[in-house]
């Protein structure tokens, strides 16, 4: 993806260690992919981990709620993209094979022309 082009791009530090944080930025990446935007969902640091098997599957928002794979799941379906800190997935001692999801891993000079050619920009 061009960086020029990114309309909204959401920076994911929280992880599995705060449910409550997780339904919303993914809802919002979405909302907004489905409104024809260009989202881009950063994961570093604790956000990495949700992108290991089995860990967003277990993660609830909401107790008896819908797991917060259904949430990032809708925004990848809807058209967002997924970019992984690769030193945060070391630092979580997640190897690519663990990930759910085939998606870029980049080190932070990389992510940096991204995250600030976004129009909007936002972190949980």
């Amino acid at each position: 993806m061009d960086e020029s082009q990114i309309d909204f791009a959401i920076v994911m530090t929280s992880g599995p260690d705060t449910p409550k944080r997780l339904a919303s930025p993914f809802f919002l990446a979405a909302t907004s992919a489905a409104e024809e935007m260009n989202v881009v969902v950063y994961f570093t640091g604790q956000g990495t981990v949700l992108l290991k098997n089995g860990e967003a599957e277990n993660a609830y928002p909401k107790e008896g709620g819908k797991p917060v794979k259904h949430f990032m799941d809708q925004a990848v379906a809807n058209g967002a993209q997924f970019v992984a800190c690769k030193a945060s997935l070391d630092l979580n001692e997640i190897s690519p094979d663990d990930l759910a999801y085939d998606i870029p891993m980049v080190g932070v000079a990389e992510a940096l022309p991204y995250l600030e050619a976004s129009n909007k920009l936002i972190s949980f």
